[in-house]
């Protein structure tokens, strides 16, 4: 009888040129992982001027420009980690990167809000792959700790970008309309792209490809599913998310409409961006000292604590932009210490399975974020109050998934931190 089965995948040869050094991998990978940065933050000064272009009626819509690019992340996510793990990361990462500067055009070519919000969702699914693979490549060299520090630098270095992304949407404003925006993101993603072809090696281990077949993929995400402690962090993540795509929806609108501070916005924005930078700094040389799971326990509490002093802050001194931006910088330093902390501990336990774990944790928590950060931005109600009751609740909630997932024990240190061989 005939074999009609698939042949096995043919072994993924690593890349010969193996001469980029550490510190050039991490500067490349948080340059990665900034696009989508870019295509978040630099649109945020712009918001005014997309409702005026289009002729958007309800104010508040204009924030699905950010929902529907979260959801498109969210959604994509789940097919570049299978796709990385079947035939390298480099080709993976090359085609979403190209697809991403073209999908970025075609916004800038907008003709109607209608149209706008379907290129963006299809926009975040290509930039889906940036995150994922990000994550993918960085656990193929390291482990534990160890990868929760090169995830902090990769972090550092990105946070870069959304601290300057609103200045420069709206230095871009000053000569340019929108969609110009839309234009000069195509352009440094294609520049990104060129970066990678040429200096970025295939980090997949050839024992390490896996066919895709759909049993095996749900066989993989029902072994990631079931992992209580990563299930546990990769929720705890999404919901930690969820109050940050809070605020980004409803930023320029608290800047504008509750401060009268509109001006003022970008700079204000880069405030409390330094708080995650700061923190993802701090992380990157304590992490391997005191371990990823007792500094993102930590911050959890105090980002709890921070959550409830917003909302104190907005009773109490609704028009105080001063005690917004103190507090609202301090809850995004928490935001920092555990972002990363997370991601590498709900990792941790899927080396061979690195792509198909990392896309499904990330799709579940990006989605899960996502609603939620939609939410909280449609509540704006010309109050801080949403964002601060989001940023609290979602704390709440996830530190309930970590204390679930963790067997109700915090500030553990299981293992040792490890590095693999470049």
């Amino acid at each position: 009888m005939e074999n009609n089965a698939s042949p096995a995948p043919s072994p993924i040869a690593p890349t010969t040129s193996t001469d980029i050094g550490e510190k050039e991998l991490v500067v490349m990978m948080a340059s990665i992982m900034a696009l989508n940065a870019l295509a978040i933050d630099t649109m945020l000064p712009a918001f005014p001027n997309i409702i005026r272009g289009l002729s958007i009626a309800n104010a508040n819509a204009v924030q699905y420009i950010i929902s529907l690019y979260l959801a498109g992340t969210a959604v994509g996510s789940i097919f570049f980690g299978p796709l990385a793990d079947r035939y390298g990361r480099k080709p993976v990462l090359l085609c979403a990167v190209i697809s991403y500067s073209i999908c970025s055009l075609a916004c800038g070519i907008a003709g109607s809000y209608a149209f706008l919000m379907v290129m963006r969702f299809v926009h975040g699914c290509f930039g889906a792959a940036l995150s994922v693979l990000v994550v993918s490549i960085i656990r193929d060299r390291f482990v534990g700790d160890a990868m929760a520090k090169r995830m902090s630098l990769v972090f550092l270095i990105f946070m870069v970008v959304p601290i300057i992304a609103p200045s420069f949407g709206q230095a871009i404003l000053l000569f340019a309309d929108w969609r110009t925006i839309f234009n000069l993101m195509a352009l440094i993603g294609l520049s990104v792209a060129i970066w990678s072809w040429r200096r970025l090696p295939e980090t997949l281990d050839p024992k390490n490809v896996i066919p895709i077949a759909p049993a095996s993929l749900v066989k993989t995400w029902k072994t990631v599913a079931t992992h209580r402690s990563a299930t546990g962090y990769m929720l705890g993540a999404g919901l930690v998310q969820g109050g940050l795509y809070g605020f980004l929806n409803s930023s320029q609108q608290v800047f504008d409409i509750v401060f009268d501070a509109r001006d003022f916005f970008p700079i204000g924005f880069a405030i409390i961006a330094l708080g995650i930078a700061s923190a993802n700094f701090t992380n990157g040389h304590i992490v391997e000292r005191f371990g990823a799971r007792r500094v993102s326990h930590a911050a959890l509490l105090l980002s709890i604590l921070f959550g409830a002093l917003q909302i104190l802050a907005a009773w109490l001194a609704p028009q105080s932009i001063a005690l917004f931006l103190v507090i609202v910088a301090a809850n995004m330093a928490m935001v920092g210490f555990i972002g990363a902390n997370f991601s590498s501990i709900a990792m941790t336990p899927f080396g061979k399975m690195a792509g198909a774990a990392s896309s499904f944790q990330s799709c579940v928590k990006t989605l899960l974020a996502a609603g939620i950060g939609a939410l909280i931005g449609q509540s704006f109600n010309d109050s801080a109050l949403p964002m601060a009751t989001g940023f609290f609740i979602c704390a709440l909630l996830c530190l309930c998934f970590v204390l679930w997932g963790e067997n109700g024990k915090l500030f553990t240190r299981p293992g040792t931190a490890q590095r693999l061989p470049m």
